[in-house]
C-alpha cells in the first residue's frame, strides 16, 4: 500500500475521534430559556446525526458522523443533568436574575446570571460559576464586592 494513502486513511481516522466536548463537574442550572436553547441543541444534533447516517456510508463521511455522534453526546448529557431553575425576586443576586454594578472608574454593568450554556457575556450574561457571578450573588443594593480586584457596587438587582 502506498504512504499516501496510508497518511490519508490516518487522516480520516484522526477526524473521526474526535475527543468529547468537556462537561462541567458543576450543577447544571439552567433558566426557562437556557432549557429551551438546550432542546434546540439537542433537536439539531439528533438531526445531524440522522442526516449523516442518511448521507451514504458512514465511512464515506466519518468525520460528520464523529461530530453528530459528538454533539449529540453533549447535548444530551446536558439536557439529563439539567436543572430548571424559576426565580422569585427577592432582592437580592441570584440565579437568574440580572445585576447593575457600579465600578470605581464610574462605568455601570448589567449582568444577567444565568447557567453555563446560556452564558454569553457579548450579551451581557455570565455563568452562574463566573468569579463575577460568584463575588455577587447574595448582594443587595448598596452591597459591595470584589471583581477582579476592584471594589464594585451593586446599584440595581432584577
Amino acid at each position: 500500500m502506498s504512504v499516501a494513502f496510508t497518511r490519508e486513511e490516518d487522516l480520516e481516522a484522526t477526524a473521526a475521534d474526535l475527543p468529547d466536548r468537556p462537561i462541567s463537574p458543576h450543577a447544571n442550572l439552567v433558566t426557562p430559556d437556557g432549557l429551551a436553547a438546550i432542546e434546540r441543541e439537542l433537536a439539531s444534533a439528533r438531526a445531524a446525526y440522522s442526516g449523516a447516517q442518511a448521507h451514504g456510508s458512514i465511512e464515506a463521511d466519518r468525520t460528520a458522523m464523529a461530530r453528530a455522534t459528538r454533539d449529540l453526546r453533549y447535548w444530551s448529557a446536558r439536557r439529563a443533568n439539567a436543572q430548571l431553575v424559576e426565580t422569585t425576586a427577592d432582592g437580592t443576586v441570584r440565579f437568574g436574575g440580572s445585576v447593575t454594578i457600579e465600578r470605581e472608574d464610574g462605568r455601570t454593568q448589567t449582568w444577567a446570571i444565568v447557567g453555563e450554556d446560556e452564558a454569553d457575556p457579548a450579551t451581557g450574561s455570565v455563568s452562574h460559576v463566573s468569579p463575577l457571578a460568584r463575588a455577587l450573588t447574595g448582594k443587595r443594593v448598596g452591597d459591595e464586592a470584589v471583581v477582579a480586584g476592584q471594589s464594585v457596587e451593586v446599584v440595581a438587582v432584577d
